[in-house]
């Protein structure tokens, strides 16, 4: 029997066509990639067909997340057969051991040393299941999370522990409260020590472990609150004692290069962190409070961030139109939402996306979060006059073809954003608005002449963030009409949260965006030409097919991704 190629049966699978796979062929011959990765770049097919094509190619099963054939199977102690650090680096996850045969999920099946180390460490045979990088990304954090839990919190409780202050221990007395009696000399010396360091190290580390966005360090009058920020919302975590906030504090200045006898004024820094064979960056943020200093720790990490547009949870539809906009050679392209709705990530995105040694992208930005190599990027400091509409005179000197700027803010920015596109630059940016039409009322209202917006403005993107319902514990329900308040669904059955161990009983795990898409056609131009009302243009761009916030977050209610009452909270206002 004949093997058939991987480009075969794609189209044998009517999942491309003749001219893509010929595409994708000279492309492969440019970067001497994988036909399928450069096809999945590409947009022409998806990464779980790519992952089912390769299955029936080579004859071994694939298995989603979904259809939980990704679930280790518990009490086997899969994880000190292939270790955490191995399973997450060469994209491996053991599923179950039946006498000397291991089942294995992986990402790569070409991949045959690493098939046959894992051999020579378990000492077994391997039955192979092929997934895709995502879903097996996800199922290690997941089950090795969950296989590691009890131990960390031994760790935590211990730490906190030999960190609590003995009777007989002066440096934490209730004398030592007042932060004037506390000398610099003491502070330093005590935010030095091994369970201080300890306690500031496993806070960070349980943070990024649980997939945190934030943490926040809180003094109050007789507590001191340790909180993070997962998927949109704070979760309370055992705290230290209160009087091991100075220490704290002091200790993450340090690691911040902050100036720790400075506490009457914010301070901001950042933080290197390495954790296994990658680097999180934290960005550091205090806040003088009544109680003493409040510190925030933004966490960075791009390994958990998938700057990839197909990821995020745009429609079909949006998709291609978004992808369209990108290929136009000059124009505006803005980014809506309110703060943390996700507007940074699919900036990145887009570049990500249209990234091309044959281009000069640059970037201004307060500050930068993402350091990505290929892309010049410069953090603007508007407190010695270095503003982004200063930063962008200067890149129109530095022969640019794309620039992404932070956020608009203010007339001068916009003008010279509207300038650049006009003289044949992409320009990416975002702006403060709820939704997409009321964005193109505020570029008017900020001052920007109709002669210079009209023919400028490509697309705008206003978008939320919902969570998404734990594919393991969602449950499905027949909701009643008066639950969804008149609203009409094209499903019977809809999931809601209930909650497990996997999603720390919350119901939830993951987010995903939840967008209206609005394409600056030649009809929309001569509206905006006319000076048209947001009433106008948002009746507009809906009779040309554009779905609101509302309609897209409902459209992942039917699709079993979120629930109705995660969309109701995240598209109001």
């Amino acid at each position: 029997m004949v093997r058939l190629r991987l480009g075969e049966i794609l189209i044998k699978q009517g999942l491309i066509t003749e001219a893509q796979l010929r595409e994708a062929t000279e492309a492969q011959k440019l970067d001497k990639g994988h036909l399928g990765e450069i096809l999945v770049r590409r947009g022409a097919i998806k990464e779980e067909e790519l992952a089912a094509a390769l299955g029936t190619q080579l004859l071994i099963p694939y298995a989603s997340k979904s259809s939980g054939l990704l679930t280790p199977q518990k009490d086997q102690e899969l994880e000190k057969l292939v270790p955490y650090e191995y399973a997450k680096e060469h994209q491996v996850l053991p599923l179950s051991r039946n006498m000397n045969s291991l089942t294995l999920a992986i990402v790569n099946p070409f991949d045959l040393i690493v098939i046959d180390n894992v051999k020579k460490m378990t000492g077994c045979d391997i039955n192979l299941l092929i997934a895709t990088k995502t879903d097996v990304s996800e199922a290690i954090q997941e089950y090795y999370t969950a296989s590691d839990s009890s131990t960390r919190t031994a760790i935590w409780d211990r730490a906190i522990e030999k960190s609590m202050p003995s009777d007989g221990d002066k440096t934490y007395s209730s004398e030592d409260r007042s932060d004037a009696e506390l000398s610099l000399d003491k502070l330093i010396a005590k935010a030095e020590e091994a369970p201080v360091i300890k306690l500031v190290d496993l806070i960070i580390r349980q943070a990024i472990d649980e997939r945190a966005s934030d943490i926040h360090i809180e003094p109050f009058k007789d507590k001191l609150e340790v909180r993070y920020r997962i998927d949109g919302e704070l979760y309370q975590i055992p705290p230290p004692a209160k009087q091991l906030h100075l220490p704290i504090v002091s200790r993450i200045k340090i690691m911040a290069k902050l100036d720790i006898a400075e506490k009457r004024l914010p301070q901001d820094g950042r933080i290197s962190a390495k954790l296994e064979k990658r680097t999180v960056d934290l960005r550091v943020s205090t806040l003088p409070t009544v109680w003493g200093e409040k510190v925030v720790m933004r966490i960075l990490d791009r390994d958990a961030i998938k700057l990839d547009l197909s990821l995020l949870g745009f429609e079909p539809k949006q998709l291609d139109l978004i992808r369209k906009a990108l290929k136009v050679p000059y124009g505006l392209f803005f980014v809506t939402g309110p703060t943390g709705s996700g507007k940074s990530t699919t900036l990145y995105s887009c570049l990500s996306e249209v990234m091309d040694p044959a281009k000069n992208i640059m970037t201004a930005e307060d500050p930068v979060e993402f350091r990505i190599d290929g892309i010049n990027q410069v953090h603007v400091r508007p407190d010695i006059g270095f503003t982004f509409a200063e930063a962008l005179r200067s890149f129109l000197r530095q022969d640019p073809d794309i620039i992404m700027v932070g956020e608009v803010r203010d007339l001068e920015t916009a003008q010279i954003c509207a300038r650049a596109a006009l003289t044949g630059h992409f320009v990416l940016s975002t702006l403060h608005t709820n939704d997409a039409p009321s964005a193109v009322t505020r570029l008017l209202d900020i001052g920007i002449p109709t002669y210079l917006l009209t023919p400028s403005l490509t697309m705008i993107v206003a978008q939320r963030l919902g969570r998404k319902l734990c594919p393991n514990c969602k449950e499905p329900y027949e909701p009643k009409p008066d639950e969804l308040g008149g609203v009409k669904l094209n499903v019977d059955l809809i999931y809601r949260a209930k909650g497990c161990d996997n999603c720390a009983h919350t119901g939830y795990k993951g987010r995903v965006v939840i967008a209206e898409v609005l394409f600056i056609d030649d009809d929309m131009r001569r509206l905006i030409s006319k000076g048209a009302s947001y009433t106008e243009v948002r009746d507009a761009a809906r009779k040309n097919g554009m779905n609101t916030l509302f309609e897209t977050g409902l459209k992942k209610v039917e699709d079993g991704i979120t629930s109705f009452d995660e969309v109701l909270g995240a598209t109001a206002g």
